[in-house]
């Protein structure tokens, strides 16, 4: 069935290198003649994440497979995302002219000459010895590297060297698992946000094992409105009056924005901490809100309901039939919408995610691009 849809094709990204260039990138857009301004090398990454950001590694570690529609948009196949098209941090990789970040796990086809991703959807921050956790995916760059390393010396041409992975952008994007676990079982808010400080505790330690053995550059992405996802809003509830303007509910964003907060305050306390390191914040959640809020500015339809799903509108979604069930109703694709099924975004909602990052207006430090270009 067919009611509505989300549209793709490739959005030119102007091409930009190097982490300092990064944060800077929407300049190079903006104004294509200062990409020449300054020199380049390959730029590497290497991604710490959840589904939001996996770009295969379930897929490659467990053998599960994601048919189509997923993929749909823009690669017109299955890929091992969660989407119908390219993630966020696709969309960055494209703004800085490189490959896609294969994942750790796949042993066929691989190119890690511009990092690795680590990312594995379902993943969480605890428990901290379940795979894939946080914890477990720092524990496996450090094999990645140490192996790296070994046959780099052996003379191998095509991996990070040592300069590589000191120079590396490290991004951290986990939580919302967390988050959605905590307010399990129709915890109370006051519940689920006593809950917060372990979750943060993990990402701290994450980052500090990384720092110890060298990394610099931490990119730290917070976690978007959990309480606008169709998955969240399709559940049962007496009535709506914890519904904000916007139809989302209001305790569970709540929770996110609590999370966020005491995250920006770690990334403030490591600055301090790690005078030797850059580590920005950006703040996901306000990018996602205002993209909801004001949907039909964006041309997007049906802010809260999902386009790969079951049931119809308001929300499309239902658990025992989620996107990939052969009596799911997908949208068309002449339409755009925000969620894609019911808790991942869309390619065209991730697109324009990517370039309010990009612009550094949402991040903390907010770096400008002449800086970088004469340091």
């Amino acid at each position: 069935m067919a009611w509505g849809g989300v549209t793709g094709g490739r959005w030119e990204w102007n091409s930009v290198m190097g982490w300092w260039l990064l944060l800077l990138a929407v300049a190079v857009y903006l104004v294509p003649a200062a990409e020449a301004a300054c020199s380049a090398e390959r730029v590497v990454i290497f991604n710490f994440g959840d589904s939001n950001s996996d770009t295969g590694g379930l897929s490659a570690g467990l053998g599960y497979i994601f048919p189509l529609p997923e993929g749909r948009v823009f690669f017109n196949r299955s890929t091992g995302r969660v989407c119908d098209g390219r993630l966020i941090l696709d969309l960055l990789c494209e703004s800085l002219n490189t490959s896609y970040l294969s994942p750790y796990l796949e042993s066929l086809g691989s190119d890690f000459r511009n990092g690795a991703n680590f990312a594995i959807s379902g993943s969480t921050t605890q428990p901290r010895n379940q795979p894939f956790s946080l914890f477990i995916q720092v524990l496996q760059f450090f094999r990645f590297k140490s192996k790296s390393l070994e046959l780099v010396a052996q003379g191998s041409k095509n991996l990070v060297n040592e300069e590589g992975f000191k120079n590396a952008i490290y991004m951290i994007d986990i939580g919302q698992n967390d988050l959605s676990a905590a307010f399990g079982s129709n915890a109370s808010l006051d519940i689920a946000i006593a809950k917060i400080p372990s979750i943060i505790a993990e990402i701290k330690n994450a980052i500090k094992m990384l720092h110890d053995t060298g990394s610099r550059n931490f990119w730290i992405h917070n976690t978007g409105p959990l309480g606008c996802l169709p998955q969240k809003l399709a559940l049962p509830r007496k009535n709506d009056t914890n519904l904000d303007p916007y139809g989302c509910l209001s305790a569970l964003n709540i929770g996110a924005m609590e999370f966020n907060s005491q995250l920006s305050n770690l990334c403030d306390e490591l600055r301090s901490e790690y005078t030797d390191s850059t580590i920005v914040y950006t703040d996901i959640y306000s990018i996602k809100y205002d993209l909801i809020a004001n949907s039909t500015e964006y041309g997007f339809e049906s802010p809260v309901m999902a386009c790969c799903g079951y049931g119809g509108p308001p929300y499309n979604y239902n658990a025992n039939i989620t996107c990939g069930n052969s009596n799911c109703q997908v949208c068309s694709e002449n339409l755009k919408y925000i969620s894609w099924d019911g808790v991942h975004y869309s390619d065209a909602a991730n697109t324009i995610v990517a370039s309010k990052i990009l612009s550094t207006e949402y991040s903390n430090p907010k770096l400008k691009f002449d800086y970088f270009c004469s340091s």
